[in-house]
């Protein structure tokens, strides 16, 4: 009997699965890297929490958009839900549009992965009528190198300038790849605002933004490369034709330019007069050793200061150690750096503080320090030099009488040094002769009861979660509820993204509906949702509201926003949301 019931759930699964249909289609499976690709997400039944493929080699550029059929064909139903993208490839290959997923009835579908071949751009036919200004001869990547042939840690900058013409104009940008700048230290300026200048460009008069802008300090002598910086371009380009109102029609269009790569040849720093304490110090620098004082009571410590203060690589160089008496106990230094990055390059200071703290009464030298640094004025090594610094401890006890007390004490170190070993061990840890065995103690009674008392509570438990799992609308409501927590959640993470949050959002107000009114994606049209909140005693300002909101999210995906705009239609969600669930009886 039992084998039979098995059989019968195992062909009831199988045909449910059997009907229900979830497939991916795309327009083409090979297309060039400037084309467009259209993909459908086809399903025939109405699943519930649609989720896309990540479209990793792909940018998104329109969707998704849903379709929803349904039909009656003598006495039978048909019902088709579609989720629409249209795609461009992000670079050349064989790309894998991944598993989309749904979930109907408890389980999950997904549809087979799908392989695209990309390859080169191709030239598109164009309306011989239909002439309009190319964005080749009209916009261009430039990066403004200020100097290709300099020293090791000679600063140099690379300005980043998106020229463009007076006919065409720029929506958005997106970076592809981001220029890397391997053997050399790098520093980004910050560019608080993007501001359009004109300028001349090729003997032509462009407008130009600036990107980006970082010094950089080579740290090795040859050539260097700085891989390049590329865009993909949103252009808006105008043709010959006109509308009905005499205004000039734009088509949308797209752009890929590429700063190309940028070779520096660097030179060595010249060996001929390099000092031996030379530790990389290019630039122009002066240097400083600054004692907090000179005159020392018995216990009292002092600061001793070594900065360089100037203009260069300020990062790049460990500055010079003293070296104190044994008389001094000197500790290891605080490092401390006040530099400054502008584009002209590194300046400001830094410095080592050591605190010393003498030991004995006397007048002790601190030799001088020198610092060495190459110009890059006059391509010569220079080197500066610190004064000595004479340290006057004024009392405390004499190195001569250290000497003697050490020598008196001799013998009773020997002593003390032959007794050391005489306690090893101090403590002991005794046990309890009359211990108690395990057996028949209370302990042993009680874990072997306790199995026989979780009983009674493994019964509750179980008859519990029977009725939680045969309550089957009790249990969408719930789960329909942690889904509008779930996607308000998921819209607040994605705030940044216009796109994925409006989708997140509307997915929020669908799933509060099914809690609430207990209808499925089918039923959800405006006069349906706004017949059952009024039935369910809802405010009709706050329905209204609802209605709104959620046939804004469609629009709101391409429409312009600022992110005020998305922050007030979050609020207002968490509000609508909030009223509902206190009106709705």
């Amino acid at each position: 009997m039992k084998r039979f019931i098995a059989v019968l759930v195992l062909m009831v699964c199988s045909s449910l699965s059997a009907q229900v249909q979830f497939e991916a289609r795309v327009s083409k499976t090979t297309l060039g890297l400037n084309e467009r690709l259209r993909i459908d997400f086809i399903m025939n039944v109405d699943g519930d929490n649609f989720n896309q493929p990540s479209f990793e080699g792909f940018r998104i550029i329109a969707g998704p958009s849903q379709q929803v059929s349904q039909s009656w064909v003598n006495g039978k139903s048909s019902f088709e839900k579609v989720y629409s993208y249209f795609l461009l490839p992000n670079q050349k290959g064989s790309l894998v549009i991944k598993q989309a997923a749904i979930e109907y009835n408890g389980q999950i579908f997904k549809t087979s992965p799908i392989r695209i071949n990309v390859t080169a751009a191709t030239e598109q036919p164009r309306d011989p009528n239909d002439t309009q200004v190319s964005a080749d001869d009209n916009i261009y990547l430039v990066a403004d190198v200020s100097k290709t042939n300099p020293y090791i840690n000679e600063p140099i900058t690379v300005v980043y300038k998106l020229y463009f013409s007076y006919n065409i104009g720029i929506t958005n940008w997106r970076e592809l790849n981001k220029p890397k700048y391997n053997d050399f230290w790098s520093q980004n300026i910050d560019i608080k605002q993007l501001v359009a200048e004109e300028g001349m460009f090729k003997g032509q008069k462009y407008r130009y933004v600036v990107l980006r802008k970082t010094v950089l300090y080579p740290q090795k002598s040859g050539k260097l490369a700085i891989e390049p910086l590329s865009l993909d371009i949103d252009v808006q380009l105008p043709t010959n034709r006109r509308d009905m109102f005499g205004r000039v029609i734009v088509n949308e269009g797209n752009k890929r330019v590429s700063a190309g790569t940028k070779t520096i040849t660097v030179k060595p720093l010249p060996e001929a007069g390099k000092p031996e304490d030379f530790s990389g110090a290019v630039g122009n620098f002066s240097f400083k050793v600054t004692p907090s004082k000179t005159d020392l009571k018995n216990g009292e410590s002092l600061d001793l200061v070594v900065s360089v203060t100037g203009k260069g690589n300020m990062k790049l160089f460990s500055l010079p150690k003293p070296v104190v008496p044994n008389a001094l106990e000197m500790y290891d230094a605080v490092h401390n750096e006040q530099v400054n990055t502008p584009l002209s390059g590194m300046s400001g200071k830094i410095s080592d503080s050591y605190t010393i703290i003498p030991q004995y009464k006397g007048d002790y030298p601190i030799k001088p320090l020198k610092f060495s640094y190459f110009d890059l004025g006059s391509e010569t090594y220079k080197t500066l030099s610190s004064p000595e610094i004479m340290i006057n401890v004024l009392n405390g006890p004499t190195a001569s009488d250290a000497t003697t007390a050490s020598n008196s004490g001799e013998n009773k170190n020997k002593i003390t040094n032959v007794e050391q070993f005489k306690f090893i061990k101090l403590k002991s840890n005794l046990l309890n002769m009359n211990k108690k065995d395990f057996f028949g103690s209370n302990l042993f009674y009680g874990l072997l009861f306790f199995p026989f008392l979780l009983l009674p509570l493994i019964v509750l438990f179980k008859k519990k979660k029977e009725a939680i799992d045969g309550d089957i609308t009790g249990n969408r409501i719930r789960m329909n509820n942690r889904l509008a927590k779930k996607y308000l959640s998921e819209a607040k993470k994605q705030i940044n993204n216009k796109e994925l949050f409006y989708i997140a959002l509307e997915k929020a107000m669908h799933n509060f509906l099914k809690a609430k009114l207990h209808i499925e994606t089918s039923e959800m049209s405006k006069d349906n949702i706004q017949e059952f909140l009024l039935s369910r005693n809802a405010n009709p300002e706050a329905v209204n509201d609802f209605i709104a909101l959620t046939e804004n999210c469609e629009v709101a995906r391409y429409a312009p926003s600022s992110s005020v705009t998305i922050q007030q239609d979050f609020d207002k969600a968490v509000a609508i949301i909030s009223d509902l669930e206190k009106q709705i009886v």
